[in-house]
C-alpha cells in the first residue's frame, strides 16, 4: 500500500496540548478502500479492534540532537504481523507525540487515540496505550517508548 494514500493529523501535541485529554492521530485514507478495509481485518472478517494492533516507530538513521531522523510510523496486524498501513515520519513529530501521551495523565496509563477514516469516513478508532520505538539498527530504544508500566518486553 504506498505511503502517499495517507493523510496525517495529530491533535493534543504542543501548543495544541490543551485539546484531548490523550493526544490523537487522525490517519485519512485516500486509496481503494477494499485495501485498506482487507488489511484491517481479523480472522472473522470483522474488523480488528485495539488489542489486534501494535504501533511501532523506526528510524531509518541514527538519532541525534543536531538533526532531524526520518522514520516510519507502521500499524500491524498483531497476530499475523502484516503491515496495515505505514508513514514516513520523523522522530521530531514522533518523539514529542509520545511524550505527550505521558504527560497527558496524572497516572502511569499513558494513553493516546489512532482514528482512521476512509475519504473522511471513521473506519476504526483505537485507543492504545503501546508505542515502541526502534532505532535504525533495530534495537528497541526504551526511554523513547511508551511501554505501560508492569509490561515486559
Amino acid at each position: 500500500m504506498r505511503r502517499d494514500y495517507f493523510d496525517l493529523t495529530v491533535e493534543g501535541v504542543g501548543d495544541d496540548a490543551d485539546g484531548p485529554a490523550a493526544p490523537l492521530v487522525r490517519i485519512d485514507f485516500h486509496g481503494p478502500e477494499g485495501l485498506l478495509r482487507d488489511r484491517l481485518s481479523g480472522t472473522d472478517d470483522g474488523l480488528l479492534d485495539a488489542d489486534g494492533v501494535d504501533v511501532a516507530f523506526r528510524l531509518r538513521e541514527p538519532l541525534s540532537e543536531d538533526r532531524d531522523a526520518d522514520g516510519v510510523v507502521g500499524v500491524t496486524n498483531r497476530y499475523t504481523g502484516d503491515f496495515v498501513l505505514e508513514l514516513n515520519e520523523t522522530a521530531a513529530d514522533v518523539i514529542p507525540f509520545i511524550r505527550a501521551a505521558r504527560d497527558a495523565t496524572e497516572d502511569d496509563d499513558a494513553r493516546y487515540r489512532i482514528e482512521i477514516d476512509i475519504e473522511g469516513e471513521r473506519l476504526v478508532t483505537y485507543d492504545l496505550d503501546t508505542f515502541l520505538v526502534y532505532d535504525h539498527e533495530g534495537n528497541l530504544l526504551r526511554s523513547e517508548s511508551l511501554i505501560p508500566s508492569g509490561v515486559e518486553l
